[in-house]
């Protein structure tokens, strides 16, 4: 790693102990020689094994649920159904007050997506409680189901989620999350050149080592512990807590080490219902996502749709930008109201453009819930619009290296977000990693700096640009958006409250 102490000089401490030097990872003996200890190490008797039941469709209403036969098969000890969970209709958001509960640990009316929990078995060993699964009859009467995004925002769509009413989150009245800056139509009639694209990112499943899965065990002490490889241990510890309705110094987690995770251990999927058996049977449970398990109901990365319409000069500056994102949740909220706010915020980039209009949207369908992965919300953002830069730079005939240089960010530019730009360090970056690669940039380009005012000019706000709910909305974009109301610029309080969330 090469440590470039020529760029902010000024700014950097010295001495600097752990930043440009390698440091062994503490866990990573135990790696290498198979002593680290996981969930499924602890060692307990009297071990009970649940199976959960899934839905075969992707929408359907559930007609009758019989589970005679499986209750019947030796080994079965428990079979729970919705009605043992005490507060099954629940949603990841309400931690922090946000939201509301629109998703049931096992489903009781219908089924939205393929793969959803609906019984689950308790048996004495992992084959048995397949065999008591295989048993579990339930009846479905199919309903109509959506995939994709804009058909779900479509007047007369599938109603995926009766909790919200709507196929897309409710912020606080709005449909979406908006960013507003300058006056996008002025900007495009003024450009030389326009390039209008759209970005398609697919579900992508984390696929660890080691699916998702715990062991809880009652104690004496009237307390039940949790043996899990979550990546958010309290997060896990208060969601069960509040699905189980139990004080939380009931549960006692802990986590020992992941394998693997990616952000697609942190939706607490397995545990509520482990605490739930242990507290029934009062023997130790096991529950663990097989791989199948995890193919067709861990919650993967969310597709994201993402329409770029650009206006740019013959010069490389990018004097206009429009945005359209959409967030496919899947059919339940979990954490993609989030990802949707952190797309908004990530709009348009790190680079200074005086008008911007981007409208972000977080949509239900009938498909696996999405969660974290990786910088969500961020990363598809990400994508589009280098992708977008290298296409811009195409168009006008300009190094892509030096068209970054001409539009980033610099220190007192103003943000789309109406805010000024400090410790901005994307042209000092851009001409480190030249650097490395080999790429010649032209001396002009070389003598930039971030402290330095740029060849794009900021938007000062203007009361015509500030967000405003009463304030009649700016031209629509190049296709029709969905129906609803426009939102309040990206909500610092939902912000805030993830970040304390998380």
């Amino acid at each position: 790693m090469e440590f470039r102490k020529d760029f902010f000089a000024d700014e950097r401490a010295e001495g600097l102990k752990e930043v440009g030097h390698i440091r062994q990872r503490q866990d990573a003996v135990g790696h290498v020689t198979g002593r680290t200890k996981f969930f499924d190490d602890k060692k307990t008797t009297g071990l009970l094994h649940l199976k959960i039941v899934r839905s075969p469709h992707h929408h359907a209403r559930i007609r009758n649920i019989s589970t005679h036969e499986a209750e019947r098969v030796p080994g079965v000890v428990r079979i729970l159904r919705a009605a043992d969970v005490p507060e099954n209709i629940y949603t990841m958001l309400s931690l922090i007050n946000v939201g509301i509960p629109d998703e049931p640990a096992l489903a009781f009316d219908k089924v939205r997506y393929k793969g959803e929990p609906i019984v689950a078995v308790l048996a004495d060993s992992p084959r048995t409680a397949h065999e008591g699964a295989d048993k579990i009859r339930i009846d479905f009467e199919e309903l109509p189901a959506v995939f994709d995004v804009e058909e779900a925002l479509k007047p007369g769509a599938p109603l995926v989620n009766e909790y919200h009413g709507q196929n897309h989150f409710d912020y606080d009245g709005y449909s979406h999350q908006k960013v507003r800056l300058g006056d996008v139509e002025r900007g495009f009639q003024e450009a030389d050149h326009i390039v209008d694209e759209r970005y398609q990112m697919s579900p992508i499943e984390h696929a660890p080592t080691e699916t998702q899965g715990c062991i809880a065990v009652p104690s004496d002490d009237d307390r039940i512990d949790v043996y899990s490889n979550t990546q958010a241990l309290f997060f896990s510890l208060d969601l069960s807590a509040l699905i189980l309705k139990m004080p939380s110094n009931r549960l006692h987690f802990m986590g020992g080490t992941v394998g693997g995770g990616f952000g697609g251990k942190v939706d607490t999927l397995v545990e509520p219902l482990a605490i739930l058996g242990a507290m029934m049977t009062g023997k130790a449970v096991r529950h663990s996502f097989s791989r199948r398990d995890e193919m067709r109901a861990g919650p993967p990365r969310g597709a994201e749709r993402i329409y770029i319409k650009d206006g740019v000069m013959n010069d490389g500056r990018i004097v206009a930008r429009q945005m359209r994102i959409y967030f496919d949740a899947g059919a339940y909220s979990r954490l993609s109201a989030y990802g949707a706010v952190k797309a908004a915020a990530h709009c348009p980039g790190p680079y200074t453009i005086a008008n911007v209009y981007v409208e972000s949207y977080c949509v239900y369908t009938n498909r696996t819930p999405s969660t974290a992965m990786r910088g969500f919300g961020v990363t598809g953002v990400d994508f589009a619009l280098e992708v977008q830069m290298d296409k811009l730079a195409r168009t006008v005939n300009i190094d892509p290296m030096e068209f970054r240089l001409i539009n980033a960010y610099r220190d007192g530019d103003m943000k789309a977000h109406h805010k000024r730009t400090e410790g901005a360090a994307l042209i000092e970056c851009v001409q480190a990693v030249s650097d490395l690669a080999g790429w010649q940039i032209d001396p002009k380009y070389r003598s930039y700096s971030s402290r330095q005012p740029g060849a794009a000019p900021a938007a000062a706000p203007s009361p015509a640009s500030q967000p405003s709910a009463s304030a009649p909305p700016p031209p629509p974009p190049p296709s029709s958006p969905p129906p609803g109301t426009t939102a309040p610029s990206a909500s610092s309080r939902i912000s805030s409250m993830f970040r304390r969330g998380r």
